[in-house]
């Protein structure tokens, strides 16, 4: 009987003994992960694994109806080891079956400011990839944002007077220095005369104008009193460490560099209201999104490799319009389509004259349209195109010369 119990009391023990080792491994253990998810910086991975940053900017505008809907939703893709970014603009009328509803609607009619993850995944979904970040303003915080940072520098082509508005919207033209209210009212008037196409825009111009300033006032933004200021004024997916890596990151893109682009496709009325169907049922979006990954990540090399190119389009078939529809596809992708035009003759097979004498940067443009002609002409003694020599008034780095063999999308065959 004693050495039961003896033997009861050792069980007894070492099962204690057992169970506090356990609690300090767990104990341990939770301190380690808690210490490791304290130091955990998604930015500093990002940066170390190479990777490519996505950021959603929403603009909120005023509540109509009782809803809230963006003014404008810009994706800005960073990319670290090169400095380079690009933009693409989201316009609230685009028109997609929408997956949270299954129907066909405006993007932004999904829009809810208490909960940005749905719209932001809507997004990311159209475009193919996935996005890290969200960063949110509405027109009072984006107010205080613009005083905060002493302005916003914008060009306005043509002077602007309304005086039916409360209050009058009054801007002259040429560069502009606008404070918080002017940069209100800017994003919130819209012309008699004023399609939706304009208004996004200038809603555009403001976006590349307000990242270029966050940049210019970087230094300021960092010091402790505004920063607080600064980030409690924007409602974002991440820490506030996490903000502070970004926007200092933010503060090194190649302005001058930065290619914006905007959805493309073609207006259309579906179920009483105006939609903008994007081209190849979306799928020309994804492409685009593919081909500037592989241009923000491409090494800079040589003179050429980091800007935007120009093109000059002609139209080498009988095909009405097929010029201004390839420039659309162009530009989608990012380049600056400087003329359109028709070709003296006919072409049977499509054609890209390399004005540029950069044989990367011209196969980068082949490759979207799968052509695989190509001829270069630096100069005029080069030229051995005798019939395109004088096709251009402008020195274009390209000349895409569209063939019979053109779809409208591909080169068949090519």
């Amino acid at each position: 009987m004693k050495r039961r119990l003896r033997l009861h009391r050792a069980t007894k023990r070492d099962a204690s003994v057992v169970f506090l080792l356990l609690i300090a491994l767990l104990t341990g253990g939770g301190i380690t992960a808690g210490v490791l998810l304290v130091n955990y910086d998604p930015i500093q991975e990002a940066l170390a694994s190479d990777e490519v940053i996505n950021t959603l900017f929403v603009f909120e505008g005023e509540p109509q109806n009782g809803a809230i809907k963006p003014l404008g939703a810009f994706l800005l893709m960073y990319y670290p080891a090169t400095k380079r970014a690009a933009v693409f603009n989201i316009p609230g009328q685009v028109g997609l079956i929408l997956k949270g509803v299954d129907r066909v609607d405006r993007i932004d009619s999904i829009y809810d400011p208490k909960n940005i993850d749905v719209y932001k995944n809507e997004i990311a979904s159209f475009i193919g990839d996935e996005i890290d970040y969200s960063v949110v303003y509405n027109l009072d915080t984006l107010e205080k944002t613009v005083d905060l940072l002493e302005c916003v520098e914008l060009f306005i082509p043509a002077p602007v007077e309304v005086y039916d508005s409360t209050p009058p919207v009054l801007f002259a033209s040429g560069l502009c220095r606008l404070d918080g209210k002017k940069i209100r009212s800017y994003l919130t008037y819209k012309l008699p005369q004023e399609d939706d196409e304009a208004v996004n825009l200038r809603r555009q111009r403001f976006f590349y104008a307000f990242i270029k300033r966050l940049g210019e006032q970087n230094r300021m933004l960092k010091q402790a009193p505004v920063a607080k200021v600064f980030y409690s004024l924007m409602k974002a997916t991440m820490s506030e460490r996490e903000r502070e890596r970004l926007f200092d990151e933010f503060s090194n893109i190649h302005m001058d560099r930065v290619n914006i682009q905007s959805v493309a496709g073609t207006t259309r009325e579906v179920s009483g209201q105006i939609l903008l169907l994007p081209s190849y049922n979306g799928n020309l979006i994804k492409e685009v999104i593919r081909q500037t990954l592989r241009n923000l990540t491409a090494p800079i090399e040589g003179q050429f490799s980091d800007r935007v190119y120009t093109i000059e389009v002609l139209n080498g078939t009988t095909i009405n319009g097929l010029a201004s529809r390839t420039a659309e596809l162009l530009r989608g992708f990012g380049y600056d389509v400087v003329a359109v035009g028709n070709a003296d003759v006919s072409y049977d097979n499509t054609l890209i004259i390399d004005q540029l004498g950069y044989q990367v940067a011209a196969q980068n443009l082949g490759s979207i349209i799968r052509c695989s002609t190509f001829q270069v002409r630096v100069t005029d003694s080069d030229a051995n195109v005798e019939d395109a020599s004088n096709m251009t008034h402008y020195k274009s780095d390209f000349i895409l010369i569209i063939g019979r063999d053109f779809n409208g999308r591909y080169v068949i065959g090519g």
